[in-house]
């Protein structure tokens, strides 16, 4: 299935061994992984991590959710697959999915499938429309990065503060000072929010914060300061103990670069207005370059703009509404609403929101080696 701007496999949990550990070997097999070329051609995969994906979803025995769903990163050059993380874009193909194979009873009109996702240990409500006892993928709805249109989806993440780290602001601070090796000392935010994020402005470290993913990937200095940064990140966030077990952490914390609102130019060729942006970012995921916006950092971006002295705050445009934040980023301008507030001297987010798109693409058996 597509998911918003990824694809992945959707596997039911009860085709797969009972044992975790098992199934890295079936899904590096699948998705055509390890492969030195960087294309997975003989496998499913597409040779960038947005299409490298695998889903498992199941029944849920947890009180408020219908379906379990387990996410499932598969690496691209090496044989290893990462579920430390969620992704916000398949999570919007799993309520349709947990409709048409029956682990769902479908409502009149519109569905809301609960959805527990096992990286993060956190509860997503995707809300969409069904007839017939199937969801419906036909729609109006336009999103950056996605050719045509599709039926909206709506995902509510509750609570997602803490997902990966167990706290909202893994250190305590809005911002901290990393002493990166090649870089020097640098003021950065680290915020975790659907997943953990890494946030450093984008003239700190040489850029103008509008470059397309193309021009970072020619740039191997660039990449090498960008996950140097993140490395260090890592280990200040809890999330690795230590710099080597960092570097093979690969999914989190993600790293995004910020900038104020500025003139946009994306991956289609067009510009989109400053006039029509909040905030302008760029991520890294898994060390390659997003060509959109990964959805749970696309919230993770809005909390961050959202807590008073952060480095996201402080490109946010003086313009910004209370609202959704207009989020600048190669395939266009992503449209994210979160809630966040302070308890008892505490940042929290409540929630956050958006809509994505979804479609059934096959429906069939893939095979692997033996």
């Amino acid at each position: 299935m597509r998911g918003g701007t990824s694809k992945a496999l959707m596997v039911h949990r009860r085709d797969l061994p009972k044992n975790q550990d098992d199934w890295a070997p079936i899904f590096t097999a699948a998705m055509g992984s390890p492969d030195p070329y960087g294309r997975q051609l003989d496998g499913m995969g597409g040779g960038v991590s947005s299409l490298s994906k695998v889903c498992i979803i199941g029944p849920s025995e947890h009180p408020d959710a219908d379906v379990d769903y387990t996410f499932a990163q598969v690496m691209v050059k090496e044989a290893r697959v990462d579920y430390r993380g969620n992704c916000g874009n398949m999570s919007s193909a799993v309520g349709p999915f947990a409709v048409d194979q029956g682990l769902v009873p479908a409502g009149e009109g519109q569905t809301t499938v609960r959805i527990f996702n096992t990286n993060t240990q956190k509860i997503i409500h995707s809300t969409f429309e069904t007839r017939d006892g199937r969801a419906v993928y036909g729609g109006d709805l336009a999103i950056p990065g996605v050719s045509g249109t599709g039926a909206p989806i709506k995902l509510d993440f509750v609570q997602p503060g803490g997902a990966t780290t167990g706290k909202l602001l893994p250190t305590g601070n809005v911002t901290d000072t990393l002493d990166v090796p090649g870089v020097g000392a640098l003021e950065v935010s680290m915020v975790d929010a659907a997943n953990a994020a890494v946030f450093v402005r984008a003239a700190d470290i040489g850029l103008t914060g509008l470059e397309l993913p193309d021009q970072l990937e020619s740039n191997p200095d660039i990449m090498a300061r960008l996950d140097a940064i993140r490395v260090q990140a890592s280990v200040k966030m809890g999330i690795a103990p230590d710099v080597e077990s960092a570097r093979k952490i690969t999914i989190v914390p993600f790293i995004c670069f910020v900038s104020p609102p500025a003139d946009n130019p994306t991956l289609s060729g067009e510009t989109v207005s400053a006039n029509d942006i909040d905030l302008v970012a760029r991520v890294i995921s898994n060390g390659q370059p997003h060509r959109a916006l990964p959805l749970t950092v696309s919230l993770c971006t809005a909390v961050a703009a959202r807590i008073d002295g952060t480095v996201a705050s402080q490109a946010l445009s003086p313009s910004a509404g209370a609202d959704a934040l207009r989020l600048g980023m190669p395939s266009g301008v992503l449209t994210v609403a979160a809630d966040v507030g302070q308890e008892n001297g505490m940042w929290t987010a409540r929630a956050g929101s958006f809509y994505r798109t979804a479609r059934l693409l096959f429906d069939g058996q893939v095979w692997i080696p033996a």
